[in-house]
């Protein structure tokens, strides 16, 4: 990573994730340079979110907004509830969904969420991104929510995400697993790639 970051040849850097136990991620995330952490999970890039300056955003979230406006759900007014609290995916999220120009209502729960269907059934958007299978079932949500299943879990019958499967009998719209979130994911890297590299 120290010889990449001195590579005025290279734009960006990503880190594939989980790593090996024995390897901790917090210094290998923190050891790359803020303008080239096209995952956007720095501490530095992180806080610039927090603050709501631009920057290089975390993948998985901002590709979950994009998501979000270019299916003609835009988020404004609307409230979504996020199931999640990881640094990865659900805090992310929440912010970059509460800031001002995207303007949701955001509630964020988590696995240990008390009730979590008092939260969810008041939403218009629900994003799942806790990592457990039929964490989020139909009875749930009302009529018409839309929802967005980050979750890829691996079961004996193969990848599931985080919703069950009965939720498409009430969503108006469903993300698929897999399928869904991920080309989304995928095409934010590509993005902050292509903003580090016009940056240097």
């Amino acid at each position: 990573i120290n010889d990449l970051n001195k590579d005025n040849s290279v734009s960006g850097i990503l880190v594939q994730l989980p790593l090996p136990k024995h390897i901790n991620k917090k210094k290998v995330i923190e050891a790359i340079v803020p303008e080239k952490d096209v995952d956007g999970f720095h501490p530095f890039n992180l806080g610039k979110l927090v603050q709501g300056e631009p920057g290089l955003r975390p993948c998985t979230p901002a590709g979950v907004v994009e998501l979000l406006y270019k299916s003609g759900n835009n988020p404004s007014g609307k409230h979504v509830v996020v199931v999640g609290r990881s640094t990865i995916v659900g805090k992310p999220l929440s912010l970059l969904l509460s800031q001002k120009g995207v303007d949701a209502t955001v509630t964020l729960c988590h696995s240990r969420t008390s009730n979590l269907e008092s939260f969810t059934r008041d939403a218009d958007i629900v994003v799942v991104a806790v990592g457990w299978p039929d964490t989020v079932s139909a009875n749930m949500l009302k009529s018409g929510v839309v929802v967005i299943d980050v979750g890829v879990n691996r079961t004996d019958s193969g990848l599931v995400g985080d919703v069950s499967s009965d939720v498409k009998e009430v969503a108006s719209q469903l993300t698929p697993v897999p399928g869904g979130v991920g080309p989304m994911t995928v095409a934010m890297l590509m993005s902050n790639t292509v903003d580090s590299a016009l940056k240097k």
